[in-house]
């Protein structure tokens, strides 16, 4: 185990080099920056459209319990690990450097496609919002070339909100948390707008039936019954996407101990909240049917008549969109900076701006990716591509828990995850089972990127890295 992580585990207060400046709400407010976002603006409706209908609101309970299973190894890694953080850190930690390597390899799966997959639902609520005021961008400039309706050339907006949110984490952790906290409660405030307004014009009888006969498309796929709720969590798991981005700032926690685990479960617990009400709402208002559109909560709205509060319904979801690109981009290059340092990947995404102190060569390069995906990759593909990773380090996250527990009993744990190993157990089946729900191409495409990053580690990482010039510490002898 390398210098850094060997000093986190024994003294949280060790300073890496970042400056330690977020609280405990400061890092809620990330989660839920990063959280809130294309789950709950776009997908929920989506989901409840071609999947579950009206018993979305028990896919996304059932996704919930496996993020909360995660949420809360997460919670205690963070306390008793310190320092490190993201799933990366703690498997590292727990369990050698090739599994770090390939929950971080997972992890960088997550984001640079999560990341893209939410620039692509802020590009359909800003074209919203623009053809509301009678603006109209061509439709060649607002959709990629592989979409399955209406292709066009490149989704413009989609780029452009990718190098904003670079160009605003380029000033520094503070600063972007500053700029998150305000988009966060404006988001917030647009949900909770929508909840207020739409509430009363809800009709039972759209939530009957309430679990949907199965049907069969004419491809040969099926949708609702039981198994599109669960078709349908597998799915909708990409509106929990970006809690574990919390676990990613422990370097930059004043306490990390206490604080992580705080922003972690209060961004679980609201996050559920504001799901499921928003999924009954938008389903108890419309007819399921109608809800795979670009913009379901705007577009419920309209059909009510509410044209004032769609408008601001829309503002709120695209500066929601906002922060989630922002934070989710912040967890990337945070990862790509924790890699670096132990050299797994170039040490050159590990150097810090003299200044701000935030690492700008992974800032650049990671964003130059995610621009050219989110220009030309449709939305529902991305998702499905960042869940997989997502859960993939969510499993991570409780076999480290269990492994730390077992290796390290003596270990100083501010936060234990109740019910002994029962809650991580269940997590590993959980978000194993949601796994198990994504397509065939999803699988392939996941394969790939793993297959590609094993390469990377025999031919690059495992050469290169602190383990192989000797600087290497087995993380029991620091118990």
């Amino acid at each position: 185990m390398n210098v850094l992580r060997k000093k986190a585990l024994q003294d949280p207060a060790f300073d890496s080099g970042m400056k330690r400046n977020l609280s405990a709400t400061e890092l809620t407010l990330f989660g839920l920056g990063s959280t809130i976002g294309s789950g709950v603006f776009v997908l929920t409706g989506v989901v409840a459209a071609t999947h579950a209908g009206p018993a979305i609101v028990l896919s996304l309970i059932l996704s919930g319990f496996a993020c909360g299973c995660a949420v809360l190894s997460y919670a205690e890694l963070a306390g008793s690990v310190g320092g490190c953080g993201s799933a990366y850190g703690y498997g590292y930690a727990a369990l050698g450097e090739l599994p770090a390597w390939i929950i971080g390899w997972m992890l960088l799966c997550e984001y640079m496609v999560a990341l893209p997959a939410v620039a692509t639902g802020w590009s359909g609520y800003a074209d919203t919002l623009l053809r509301s005021g009678g603006l109209e961008l061509p439709r060649q400039l607002v959709s990629g070339p592989f979409e399955a309706v209406s292709p066009g050339l490149v989704n413009l907006p989609a780029m452009l909100i990718v190098v904003a949110a670079g160009a605003m984490l380029l000033t520094g952790a503070k600063m972007s948390s500053h700029i998150n906290a305000l988009l966060s409660c404006a988001k917030v405030g647009a949900i909770l707008l929508f909840l207020f307004v739409a509430v009363g014009e809800v009709k039972f009888e759209n939530w009957l039936p309430f679990i949907p006969a199965r049907e069969t498309m004419p491809d040969g796929s099926e949708r609702y019954g039981i198994a599109g709720v669960m078709s349908g969590s597998a799915t909708i798991f990409f509106a929990y996407l970006g809690i574990d981005t919390v676990a990613t700032t422990a370097e930059e926690t004043r306490n990390p101990q206490r604080d992580v685990p705080i922003g972690l479960i209060s961004t679980l617990v609201i996050c559920t909240g504001l799901y499921i009400a928003v999924a009954a709402v938008l389903t108890g208002v419309t007819s399921y049917r109608e809800l795979n559109v670009p913009s379901p909560v705007a577009a419920v709205l309209l059909g009510l008549g509410k044209n004032w509060a769609a408008g601001l319904v829309s503002i709120g979801a695209i500066t929601g969109l906002t922060t989630a690109i922002l934070v989710t981009y912040y967890g990337l290059t945070r990862v790509l900076l924790a890699m670096s340092r132990d050299r797994l990947i170039p040490g050159t995404f590990a150097k810090l701006t003299p200044n701000t102190r935030v690492p700008r060569t992974a800032t650049l390069l990671s964003g130059v990716i995610m621009c050219i995906a989110a220009g030309v990759v449709p939305l529902e593909n991305l998702a499905k591509i960042a869940n997989i990773g997502t859960l993939g380090c969510f499993v991570a996250a409780c076999i480290a828990m269990l492994v730390m527990r077992r290796a390290h009993p003596n270990l100083p744990r501010p936060f234990r995850v109740p019910l002994g190993p029962l809650l991580p157990v269940l997590g590993i089946i959980s978000c194993g089972s949601l796994m198990l729900m994504l397509g065939k191409q999803t699988w392939t495409t996941f394969g790939i990127w793993m297959t590609l990053g094993m390469l990377v580690y025999v031919f690059y990482s495992y050469r290169n890295s602190r383990r192989a010039h000797g600087s290497a510490q087995d993380v029991r002898t620091l118990a």
